[in-house]
């Protein structure tokens, strides 16, 4: 295995533990439950479909496209997060497939999907334009590509800023993911595969925490990404106890009546 094939098993193996990290299933249910069917109903999911759900974690999107009577494949780099999916899914009486797959190389074959979705899910894979490739690749022509994508600007943008100093420097190609959330981005990852281009910048409301600390507080034991970068400065606590106050004031900026507003970006296209 040459020294780029390694470093790039290594860097995913990184990844594969972080999401693994904490309780992202959790986070899921608690905070970011209505993204999953919001999706779902913007890119049309219907019974009869051939589903692919990518970076699928513990299947927000997955599982409402269950529900519609689609043919569903939830596939994600994390199998503690496929796990917890399959659990949720029992629960919800709805029956789909689970798979351990790499978004940036999908074992599956060419436009194998009448719907390819990705809910706050594949902008995480550090290296976009292969990504966005693979999703190309398995959406069959006059299929629709879903994604729903935390942007640059919104609070969880702002929050990996906040990170950014603190967090180890990005491995060399990786790109940050709130750049998912930029139309002009995925619009350039994907260029004329894609027709019929429509987005949208929702906010989702979150009122799950008491205080902005209670928010800083819930992150950092259940969040993956967060969890890294604590660990990244745990032997300094002068550096954990700046970070504490950074994210608590972030929240407190976006803090409106015990309610915040996240902001996302809503893309849907056709694929040529």
């Amino acid at each position: 295995m040459n020294q780029t094939l390694t470093a790039d098993a290594e860097l995913k193996q990184k990844h594969r533990t972080m999401w693994a990290w904490g309780d992202y299933p959790r986070l899921t249910v608690d905070v970011i439950s209505p993204l999953g069917p919001t999706l779902v109903e913007a890119a049309g999911v219907a019974a009869g479909q051939r589903v692919l759900d990518v970076a699928a974690g513990s299947g927000n999107a997955s599982i409402p496209a269950a529900r519609t009577g689609a043919e569903v494949v939830a596939s994600d780099l994390t199998p503690e997060l496929l796990a917890a999916g399959e659990a949720h899914a029992r629960e919800a009486g709805v029956t789909l497939g689970w798979q351990v797959a790499d978004a940036e190389n999908l074992p599956y074959d060419d436009a194998a999907f009448d719907t390819v979705l990705s809910c706050v899910g594949v902008m995480f894979a550090p290296h976009h334009q292969e990504a966005a490739d693979e999703l190309a690749r398995v959406t069959r022509p006059g299929g629709t590509i879903g994604l729903l994508s935390w942007t640059p600007s919104g609070f969880i943008g702002q929050m990996f800023a906040t990170m950014k100093p603190y967090a180890p420097p990005p491995p060399p190609g990786a790109q940050p993911p709130p750049l998912w959330g930029d139309r002009s981005h995925v619009e350039g990852l994907f260029g004329d595969r894609v027709t019929e281009v429509r987005t949208d910048a929702p906010r989702l409301v979150v009122d799950a925490f008491e205080t902005p600390e209670a928010f800083r507080d819930y992150f950092k034991a259940c969040y993956g990404p967060t969890i890294a970068v604590y660990k990244n400065i745990a032997a300094d606590p002068d550096r954990v106890a700046s970070l504490d106050d950074e994210l608590a004031d972030l929240a407190r900026d976006h803090w409106n009546g015990g309610r915040m507003e996240w902001e996302y970006l809503l893309f849907t296209a056709r694929r040529a």
